[in-house]
């Protein structure tokens, strides 16, 4: 699958966006920058400057930043720095990012500047990005992202990670009006190594996998998705993802999708997450939390549809060859470690296999108790019925079949958690809450009943071979 154009030129969606409808409304202003000249706010020499540069287009603007590479950078520099009003400043920012979208080399004509005068070149957009008014926020992240990707010297430290928290925090805010903008930075940045392991590392899979699962439109599906895909071609960002639950959270919006675009990149990122991992294990993981998502169900759908990308067609048959593959290979265990793992619990037949839990219930403490602490945390923080009924089984039969089933359940915290569903709203949670209480407690009736059969039976040698005898 191919990158599509960073630069967005030819993309009909980004023309659609907020701060794209704004821009163009702010192209047609005209600033007085003559009065600016009058109040001695810019010099004569950003004013000559300015006024030439948007007088001119074409090879006129060529030859003009050729020729004034230093005194194009400390014009726009000098505006941003020393005019407050909103207006002229939205124009300003607008002009700039223009000037960066005819031609990607024009970043340099910044970093140039800024290295010549041993100044940072981050700081004039950085502190714009607090900014109250929401063009001038965006706008300015707008150019973050192509001085970041375009420029020789790629961003790093403390303003790196001050950028990547600011678009971080902006997808989490309800009602952004500028989240397509923010998502199409994001888009740009992560196709970086350096920058998605910056963003990885400050959480930014979680955040993304949150904003997925909520009641987004497919355009933001579609950027959000791509920001995944860019990460899975960084092996180690892949086991991350399993962490957040990304495969069954894109599987649904694969089964709701109606735009081939959102198709084409959730198959892509699943491809990667196969393709990728160097690990045998997490590959096979993988696998099978796509089938657990369903994803092998609707890919037969897909492929009874007519497609013109060739790319969706070819993802489709490598997903179906190599899950109908896993499929063959997968063991009950297998099957409901990812099933637990996913967190979205059901009464599949694994979990009423009376042979399941009688060969299984020692692997729940594999890991460190890996799975028994994930149904736990199930206990403790899902709001589904059916997935806290489906837990407070699992904790039943495990009890039930570990011989220190009871001890362990207790100190992993789990057997309060249970007891407080005994009070549940839900009539099938409190019944499977009880049967598991009831199973915590036989257990412990059979420990104490072994107990005082060991503290009654004699122990002499007299009593030894009277047994023997008896036996005999």
């Amino acid at each position: 699958m191919k990158l599509p154009d960073e630069t967005g030129k030819g993309d009909v969606l980004a023309a659609t966006s907020v701060l794209q409808q704004r821009a163009n409304e702010i192209r047609t202003h005209s600033i007085n920058w003559q009065s600016y000249l009058q109040s001695q706010m810019i010099g004569d020499d950003d004013y000559r400057f300015i006024t030439d540069y948007l007088n001119s287009d074409g090879a006129k603007r060529d030859a003009l930043l050729q020729n004034q590479r230093q005194q194009c950078a400390k014009t726009f520099l000098s505006l941003l720095e020393h005019i407050s009003k909103d207006q002229t400043i939205q124009y300003i920012l607008t002009t700039m990012d223009d000037m960066f979208q005819e031609d990607t080399r024009r970043v340099e004509i910044i970093r140039e500047y800024a290295k010549r005068k041993r100044e940072n070149v981050w700081s004039p957009f950085l502190n714009l990005l607090n900014r109250p008014d929401g063009f001038i926020q965006n706008m300015t992240a707008r150019i973050v992202a192509k001085l970041a990707c375009w420029s020789i010297d790629p961003m790093d430290g403390a303003d790196l990670n001050f950028y990547l928290t600011w678009l971080k925090d902006q997808l989490q805010v309800v009602g952004n009006e500028y989240v397509q903008t923010t998502a199409r930075c994001l888009q740009m940045m992560l196709r970086i190594e350096k920058y998605r392991m910056a963003f990885a590392n400050m959480g930014g899979v979680s955040i993304l996998a949150n904003v997925l699962s909520g009641r987004i439109n497919f355009q933001i599906q579609y950027q959000l998705a791509f920001c995944l895909w860019v990460m899975t071609f960084s092996p180690q960002l892949v086991e991350q993802m399993n962490k957040y639950k990304i495969i069954p959270i894109l599987g649904d919006i694969l089964n709701d999708a109606v735009k081939d675009k959102v198709t084409r990149i959730i198959l892509a990122v699943f491809r990667n997450m196969i393709e990728k991992p160097e690990d045998a294990s997490m590959i096979k993981e993988n696998c099978v939390a796509m089938v657990q998502a369903k994803v092998l169900k609707q890919l037969s759908i897909l492929q009874q549809h007519k497609f013109d990308d060739e790319d969706i067609m070819a993802d489709i048959e490598f997903l179906t060859e190599k899950l109908q593959v896993s499929i063959q290979d997968l063991s009950s265990f297998d099957e409901y470690a990812t099933e637990v793992k996913s967190g979205r619990l059901e009464w599949s037949p694994v979990h009423k296999s009376e042979r399941f839990w009688r060969e299984n219930a020692p692997r729940l403490i594999e890991k460190n108790y890996e799975l028994l602490k994930m149904l736990i945390h199930l206990l403790e923080t899902s709001r589904e019925p059916l997935v806290l009924a489906v837990a407070s089984y699992d904790i039943g039969e495990f009890v039930r079949h570990f011989p220190r089933g009871k001890s362990v359940i207790e100190q992993l915290g789990g057997k309060q958690l249970v007891m407080q569903l005994l009070s549940h709203e839900d009539s099938n949670v409190r019944y499977e809450a009880l049967l598991a209480v009831q199973k915590l407690m036989v257990h412990n009736w059979e420990y104490l009943g072994k107990q005082l059969e060991k503290d009654t039976k004699p122990m002499g040698p007299e009593s030894s071979s009277a047994s023997v005898k008896t036996k005999g």
